[in-house]
């Protein structure tokens, strides 16, 4: 009787002991759960021009509103910003039509930029409760980049005049554009494209120095990419208008919106006014220049008198 006393007392003892166990364990997700902090997070994917409208974004929700704004940036690719919208880690990011109409919402092709801009709207908006707004006023397309001097020796304008050549040709490309739907096997189907061997994927920031070093021969990169005309490169022109538009929308959650509404008159000042030079120029002003990006995006809101 005694022994089985102790054993009832011995596991009258576990039993609490773990239920302490369990009440800590629940203390303790709870409180390493992070806060939902009580201002605005911009978000940005992880390449230049992506940082620089993010900063954009954050300075002037901080100037119009005086709202502290948290910036988290590098956020990977467009899965990854999408995923954190949603799940209400940031509060806003700034997306591509033609992006958002094929690799998030997964639509067939559209090439036409208000059709586009509304299917874009609405299903955001039916989907996912965020809003849309109006375009930066600039769009950042792919673009097909080839050395300068391949460009005069070969006479080449066209991605149609490339074809013939690209069979002897290394295609260097980012992490994304070899899986889109809007990426590179409709863009080989396209125009017949072929290549020397599979595309030489890399981060976004390396490919121009892949391209100047002769490690590939063309690239996917992107329309208002500084290098472009600093490094005296050739973006050769989608005559078949392959790729649908890319015009740079903010995307922010309606709830964000309803919480800060001074957040969407602060964006709302943004519309129509970047063009695609002076996204070329602020690229190549941090990519070139090794600038900060704050101070880029400081030196522009004076310009254009934000």
């Amino acid at each position: 009787m005694v022994q089985g006393a102790f054993a009832m007392s011995s596991l009258s003892n576990v039993g609490r002991m773990v239920a302490i166990a369990c009440m800590a364990g629940l203390i303790g997700l709870v409180s390493c759960a992070p806060p939902r902090p009580d201002h605005p997070v911009i978000g940005a994917k992880n390449f230049t021009e992506q940082v620089v409208l993010g900063e954009l974004l954050a300075q002037e929700i901080e100037a119009k509103s005086g709202l502290k704004v948290e910036r988290r940036f590098y956020l990977a690719g467009s899965y990854i910003c999408q995923q954190a919208l949603v799940a209400g880690r940031i509060d806003a990011y700034v997306e591509y039509t033609g992006t958002a109409l094929t690799a998030v919402l997964k639509q067939p092709l559209d090439r036409d930029p208000q059709s586009v801009l509304a299917t874009v709207r609405r299903l955001y908006a039916s989907r996912y409760n965020i809003t849309v707004m109006d375009p930066l006023g600039f769009e950042n397309t792919f673009a097909m980049v080839i050395r300068g001097d391949d460009a005069q020796r070969l006479h080449l304008t066209t991605l149609s005049q490339a074809a013939q050549y690209t069979p002897q040709w290394r295609l260097g490309v980012g992490y994304e554009f070899e899986q889109r739907p809007d990426g590179l096997q409709g863009l080989s189907a396209a125009y017949g494209l072929k290549f020397a061997a599979a595309p030489r994927t890399m981060d976004l920031g390396l490919l121009y120095r892949a391209l100047n070093a002769h490690q590939v021969d063309i690239i996917a990169a992107n329309s208002t990419d500084g290098p472009i005309q600093a490094y005296g490169l050739v973006s050769l022109e989608d005559d078949k208008h392959y790729f649908p538009p890319y015009q740079a929308v903010p995307l922010v959650r309606d709830e964000a919106l309803e919480h800060w509404p001074q957040m969407k008159t602060a964006i709302d000042a943004l519309a129509g006014k970047i063009s695609a030079d002076d996204m070329r120029a602020m690229n190549e002003a941090i990519d070139g220049q090794h600038r900060d990006p704050a101070d880029v995006v400081r030196e522009f809101r004076a310009r254009k008198h934000l």
